[in-house]
């Protein structure tokens, strides 16, 4: 009888344990898929999208993790094969300098626009002499 129920209580362990390691593993797929973009979707990560490419990267990811690659072995892989647009935050380098760079520059040239506006339209506000005064008054007239 105590053969049995150490056996069972055994059984119960080693469930419980397994389990406690598939949570671990899902909310590490989890957080890796939520910092890589979704190839279809591109609007969402990995971890928000469900289409199937998206269910395909998450179970390549869990593989990837479950073998004992690091997170950055697996990021490195799909940069490897999607290219540095699969990364929400792409690196620094000179073919990324117009999109981390791109909306400084447009905000700083729109409010230089913006500035110079309202400068041309303050020179064409000025009062008049009186002799344009004079001069449009009598072309009212007419």
């Amino acid at each position: 009888m105590n053969l049995i129920a150490s056996s069972a209580f055994a059984m119960f362990l080693a469930v419980s344990v397994a389990s406690a390691d598939e949570a671990a593993l899902d909310k590490r797929v989890m957080d890796l898929a939520a910092e890589l973009r979704c190839l279809v979707c591109q609007n969402q990560s990995l971890a928000e999208s469900n289409a199937g490419l998206a269910v395909d990267l998450r179970n390549q990811i869990r593989a990837q993790l479950a073998r004992g690659a690091s997170e950055r072995e697996v990021v490195d892989f799909m940069v490897a094969r999607y290219g540095d647009f699969v990364l929400y935050r792409p690196p620094l380098k000179a073919s990324t300098f117009l999109l981390w760079f791109g909306p400084f520059v447009l905000l700083i040239a729109g409010i230089c626009v913006l500035i110079r506006r309202i400068r041309l339209q303050g020179k064409m506000n000025r009062q008049l002499s009186e002799a344009e005064r004079l001069r449009a008054e009598q072309l009212l007239k007419e």
